[in-house]
């Protein structure tokens, strides 16, 4: 468990508070993120916290798969945020939600889901994923 926290937490150092897939933003409030992974491999599509603006952790938002994968699995696992140089805050650690997906071991097609978010504030994000799926190590998605 302490070694999968410390992975998570380099993971979550280099992370601003959304993600790192490629993202291209429309004005219906949603997002469309392109990611890569592997077959049967685990690859991180999300960073969810919330950050206000006296450097604090605020509430987490909520997370709901809206359209599941065909072929793979979508998990969010709770994790700590450990970054420095975010917005004003020169060092920061904050509770966050991280979400993962995993393609079938035996997929050789592209793949798509959709998580909604919800933040406090009442505002809700439709994050559309397009995965593409190759059997380059690590999907070719850099860590």
């Amino acid at each position: 468990m302490a070694r999968q926290r410390t992975r998570i937490g380099r993971w979550l150092a280099a992370a601003a508070l959304l993600c790192c897939a490629s993202a291209a933003y429309s004005q219906d409030n949603s997002i469309d993120r392109e990611i890569k992974a592997s077959p049967g491999r685990e690859v991180r599509v999300g960073v969810y916290s919330s950050i206000r603006p006296n450097c604090t952790a605020g509430p987490l938002p909520a997370i709901r798969l809206a359209v599941a994968p065909e072929h793979g699995t979508v998990t969010v696992r709770r994790a700590m945020l450990k970054a420095t140089n975010v917005k004003q805050c020169l060092a920061i650690e904050a509770p966050a939600f991280v979400a993962f997906y995993r393609a079938s071991q035996d997929l050789n097609s592209d793949d798509r889901f959709e998580l909604e978010v919800s933040f406090a504030t009442g505002r809700k994000q439709l994050q559309r994923f397009h995965v593409i799926v190759s059997n380059a190590p690590n999907g070719g998605q850099r860590i």
